[in-house]
């Protein structure tokens, strides 16, 4: 078989601007990736509604006052008001007071108190004033501990993630993923929240500026947060699609221009 030399060049040209076509369809556009894109609007902020306790939360607890009294009562960091600071999470977990499946957390000469579905700021008055007649001006702090989110799917570092912050919006929470990858869907973000004892889903379009006005634009506690694949990388078989029609094109070129 001889190739012939005087290959179409009108062929040529085809074949390459398929291939183009080609090479372009595997390629995630700006426009998936772009956060926010409508413009010039304003949204309120939307509202965090106090946290509500819940059994299994971890408490971090402490009560000060003129008394000396005071250390008897509270965790052995108390001693040491600076400690709080310097304590990680996870140790600050096991100076915690964790509130058990009926809802009540125990503490030293107060005794149990119920604190499900309660604020941390009506904790704080309870045990003010169950301490009324104990100690002289007694100050309550209380911090809670486990507050957590997960994140998992097409981000750099999925992972189980510590915040202190009292407000994070769900760009800081993937922003301590490293952000979503080319890879990942902006349009469908999947956050699941126990609400009331209920498991509930919502997608959320990260591309769309009225997230921020969303009530789901601050995370809570608890929160799972997943990043689903675009369509592209979730089925394979699209690669394989596109190498199958290269091939049979290569195939047919080299068809016409050989004799």
């Amino acid at each position: 078989m001889i190739i012939n030399k005087k290959i179409s060049v009108r062929n040529i040209t085809l074949l390459l601007f398929v291939l183009f076509i080609l090479s372009l369809s595997s390629c995630v556009t700006q426009r998936k990736m772009e956060y926010l894109q409508q413009y010039d609007r304003q949204y309120s902020n939307p509202s965090l509604p106090d946290y509500k306790l819940k059994p299994n939360d971890e408490l971090y607890i402490q009560i000060s006052s003129l008394d000396d009294a005071a250390a008897t009562i509270t965790t052995s960091a108390a001693a040491r008001p600076d400690m709080m600071g310097s304590i990680s999470p996870y140790g600050a977990s096991l100076l915690s007071h964790k509130v058990d499946k009926d809802g009540f957390v125990e503490l030293a000469v107060i005794g149990k108190l119920q604190v499900k579905d309660k604020t941390i700021g009506e904790v704080k008055t309870m045990i003010k004033d169950a301490l009324a007649n104990v100690l002289n001006q007694p100050i309550v702090s209380i911090k809670l501990v486990n507050t957590f989110i997960t994140i998992l799917g097409e981000v750099k570092l999925p992972g189980h993630y510590v915040y202190s912050e009292e407000k994070l919006s769900v760009f800081d929470a993937l922003g301590l993923a490293g952000d979503i990858t080319e890879f990942g869907d902006r349009k469908s973000v999947v956050l699941i929240r126990n609400e009331n004892g209920i498991n509930v889903r919502r997608n959320l379009d990260l591309l769309r500026s009225d997230i921020l006005g969303s009530d789901y634009y601050y995370v809570r506690p608890g929160d799972v947060i997943y990043v689903r694949p675009l369509r592209s990388r979730a089925f394979p078989f699209a690669n394989v699609l596109t190498a199958v029609s290269t091939t049979i094109l290569v195939l047919s070129f080299i068809k016409t221009n050989i004799k």
